[in-house]
């Protein structure tokens, strides 16, 4: 698919029932209530579902008390140039030490492999450094993306890497699929739905490349 010239790469995981989730939250699950095939006249569904699923960005209200919520987020760091930045050891917790890439883009997601099928859960992604998110700050990073499903480790339970994020402001975007995503620049396209008092929410996250 093409937008305006750009080649679009959909970074989003497709949403089913066999989706991954956080051990302890909510699968997602869809109910048809109304269907052709029951005679109904159009096809009608609900769904229930934690709120962070899949591509999904978190509301500082899910990590810090006196957090925005979902509602209450500024657009901007959401779409915008981005940078990829390509991973290529299997680290716990990822440093500015572990590449060699000048950061050059406002917006940056890793490239880590680490957390490989979206249908499948495992416990040893690779997260973020809180070094790392200073370090990014620094040089002037709104949003801080990661193709595993959290910024932190998944037994981290003081939350080290989201509140750095939070004392510094950044936005966070995870649970993206880059395996066919190369090193380099796009514009980054990934909004959230305004949730009142939502602590987070699924995004549908593409790039645009040229």
């Amino acid at each position: 698919m093409v937008f305006h010239g750009k080649r679009v790469i959909d970074i989003t995981p497709v949403i089913s029932g066999e989706i991954a989730v956080f051990p302890g939250d909510t699968s997602f699950k869809r109910e048809e209530l109304l269907s052709f095939k029951n005679g109904n006249n159009l096809v009608l569904s609900t769904i229930n579902t934690t709120v962070h699923l899949g591509a999904h960005t978190d509301a500082p209200s899910h990590y810090h008390p006196d957090g925005k919520t979902m509602d209450q987020c500024d657009l901007s760091p959401y779409m915008g140039e981005c940078q990829v930045i390509e991973i290529s050891k299997k680290v716990s917790r990822i440093t500015p030490e572990d590449f060699n890439v000048e950061v050059t883009a406002s917006r940056v997601l890793f490239k880590t492999g680490s957390f490989p099928d979206p249908n499948n859960w495992n416990d040893d992604f690779s997260a973020l450094d809180p070094r790392l998110v200073s370090f990014l700050a620094d040089k002037g990073v709104q949003l801080i993306g990661i193709d595993t499903p959290s910024v932190d480790p998944a037994d981290d339970r003081e939350l080290l890497t989201h509140n750095e994020i939070y004392k510094n402001k950044i936005a966070i975007l995870e649970g993206i699929v880059l395996d066919d995503v190369k090193e380099g620049i796009y514009e980054l396209l990934a909004l959230p739905l305004p949730i009142k008092g939502g602590d987070a929410s699924p995004v549908r996250a593409i790039l645009l490349e040229g």
